[in-house]
């Protein structure tokens, strides 16, 4: 799965890349220009078929939410490594409330995950840094709760993100519609039009790369090429290889940044990707026939040796 490794690798890199591009440049001024930059391929993208009511909703949790809270927590000095790693309790915060909202009861093996992960956050919270802001910490678990708010109205609308050769392309690129007017709004109440119009005089190659890259790279071709695999491949073969991307992540900060995270963040990173992993398994036990002995003694003649009642054998069902 080369392909999976590699598009999994470009999301993880996207963190470095973010923090790399994002200096000067007020947070959700960041975000109101990245998905500007997405909304603009709606000419050349179909419409996802969902109600507009999902696409605002999906834009304001997944796309305005998750962005601005991670971007304003980077902005606040938690590392681009340990960031991707606690944007992974994405999917145990999926898990909860979907059992809420939906009534999707979870699988044993996604109960135990959610226990894991939240354990995996644990032993992070309690063994970060001190270059990681208590603050910075909370707001990137706030925007991966938001990204699991996101993918339960997608999933509640019936819209199936994952499949196709378009699938959550569609919907990323029409739901950035909503995001760059209220991230603006919202940049001008936080940092003030001063703060504002300094971040756009100051938006020179470096940010207009690094808008290049998370928009294009990640999310046009990072999207379409995994959506690609997933049409052709079972799910449980691609989604797997996402997990990879805190690696990424956290290697690149290391290599480039020199932030090196310490041995708390080191283990339970270790568990949280363990308990997310365990979320996307299916445990299928082994389901044996019912016995037969009336079959048995109807079909067997009336006279001779008597007939031996014997299970049949285990079927995988």
């Amino acid at each position: 799965m080369i392909l999976a490794a590699m598009v999994a690798s470009f999301w993880g890199f996207n963190f470095v890349v973010i923090d790399w591009g994002m200096a000067g440049i007020p947070p959700l001024l960041f975000v109101a220009i990245r998905f500007l930059a997405v909304a603009l391929m709606v000419v050349v993208v179909p419409r996802p078929a969902a109600s507009w009511s999902t696409i605002i909703g999906v834009g304001l949790f997944m796309s305005l939410g998750q962005f601005g809270l991670l971007y304003t927590s980077l902005a606040f000095g938690l590392q681009p490594g340990l960031a991707a790693l606690l944007m992974q309790a994405q999917a145990v915060f999926t898990i909860v409330i979907a059992a809420g909202v939906l009534r999707e009861r979870p699988t044993v093996a996604q109960s135990i995950g959610v226990a894991v992960g939240i354990l995996g956050l644990a032993i992070v919270a309690a063994g970060r840094g001190g270059d990681a802001p208590a603050l910075a910490v909370v707001l990137a678990l706030a925007a991966a709760l938001s990204w699991a708010i996101g993918n339960v109205i997608a999933r509640r609308a019936g819209v199936v993100t994952g499949r196709g050769p378009l699938g959550a392309l569609s919907l990323t690129v029409w739901s950035a519609l909503v995001v760059p007017v209220p991230a603006l709004v919202l940049a001008l109440a936080v940092d003030g039009p001063t703060a504002v119009g300094a971040g756009l005089a100051a938006f020179g190659w470096r940010p207009a790369v690094s808008t290049l890259y998370t928009a294009v790279v990640c999310t046009v071709i990072g999207y379409a090429v995994f959506n690609s695999l997933l049409a052709r491949n079972r799910s449980a073969a691609v989604v797997p290889w996402v997990l990879l991307a805190p690696v990424v992540a956290m290697a690149a900060a290391a290599l480039l940044l020199g932030q090196i995270p310490n041995a708390a963040e080191v283990v339970g990173g270790i568990v949280l990707v363990v308990g997310v992993l365990l979320t996307s398994l299916r445990w299928r036990m082994p389901r044996p026939a019912p016995w037969a002995p009336e079959r048995a003694r109807e079909q067997s003649p009336p006279t001779g040796p008597p007939v031996t009642e014997e299970a049949v054998p285990p079927r995988l069902g």
